[in-house]
């Protein structure tokens, strides 16, 4: 069973005090539209067709030879399914 988790709320005093000390912190600031505009992203850009999380059953000896082949077996897996498919497709 899940335990209920209490969230506590600052009362308006302590939330105050905290914004009165983000104020006058001198590292803590709002950038102006200018700077906001010129920051980037972080992480990778989006893909324009992004990979679909499934769920597929292969047989034991498949998964445990692509897992044996190191670091990115799954992104091998994909393409030795990938090189299937265009010897494979109907014309």
């Amino acid at each position: 069973m899940f335990k209920k988790v209490k969230i506590l709320r600052h009362s308006p005093e302590e939330e105050a005090e905290i914004n009165r000390q983000i104020a006058e912190d001198p590292d803590a600031y709002i950038p102006s539209d200018e700077e906001f505009a010129r920051m980037k992203p972080l992480g990778r850009p989006r893909l324009e067709s992004p990979k679909v999380q499934l769920t597929v059953r292969y047989d034991a000896d498949v998964v445990e030879a692509f897992k044996a082949t190191g670091e990115g077996w799954q992104t091998r897996m994909n393409n030795a399914l990938r090189e299937w498919l265009q010897t494979h497709r109907a014309a």
